[in-house]
């Protein structure tokens, strides 16, 4: 069973007039409902910061700890931060101050990076972002045959990921014909298929059917 949490990205104001990356940047001062966790967290920010030009902050001190079990919604206006979380937590981005630490491994150390992805699925709020063979079936192998898995492992890990988003029938389906919800269902497929301890969704439910 999983315990589940809702925090809450609370935006400062006097941050309103600035622009990041086009959007209006929003510095995070506070997460809330965090309660006290268990030792050796999943996941853990520490007194985090991250702009993206350098001017303005999309992330300012954010600190807060996830561990193993727990089902975390994080929620927040457009612009607050969530994606910037998701991405820092997959080492997509680096903090510009504080840590990220996933599994116990910093996220800025290059030799942690392949063993953080490896333990970590993340699905993409746009799924063309992710998506990068045009049959279905291929897609969704993508992720373990760069594991150097068996191919009966591959095969069984493809057939059991589409299986479970509903899909096993357009196995062999070019990517292009297929609707934004079923895209998506793709995009979730690759992850499942990686077998990961943590996985993180950004928005996974936008498109589906």
């Amino acid at each position: 069973r999983c315990a589940r949490r809702f925090v809450k990205i609370c935006e400062n104001p006097d941050s309103r007039s600035n622009a990041t990356r086009g959007r209006r940047a929003s510095t995070i001062h506070a997460i809330g409902g965090i309660r006290e966790l268990q030792e050796n967290p999943i996941i853990e920010f520490d007194s985090v910061g991250f702009s993206y030009d350098r001017r303005s902050c999309a992330l300012d001190d954010v600190s807060f700890k996830v561990s193993a079990g727990e089902l975390i919604c994080i929620i927040g206006e457009n612009g607050s931060g969530k994606s910037t979380i998701a991405k820092l937590i997959d080492g997509l981005l680096t903090p510009d101050t504080g840590c990220v630490r996933i599994f116990g491994m910093d996220t800025s150390s290059d030799e942690s990076v392949f063993a953080i992805r490896s333990q970590t699925g993340y699905v993409f709020q746009n799924p063309v972002d992710q998506v990068v063979n045009s049959i279905v079936e291929n897609e969704v192998a993508f992720g373990p045959e760069n594991l150097g898995l068996s191919s009966d492992e591959i095969r069984r890990r493809v057939d059991r990921s589409l299986k479970r988003v509903g899909m096993p029938h357009l196995a062999k389906c070019d990517v292009n014909k297929l609707s934004g919800g079923q895209l998506q269902r793709v995009a979730l497929a690759d992850t499942l298929a990686m077998n990961p301890e943590l996985l993180i969704f950004d928005e996974v439910t936008s498109m589906l059917d």
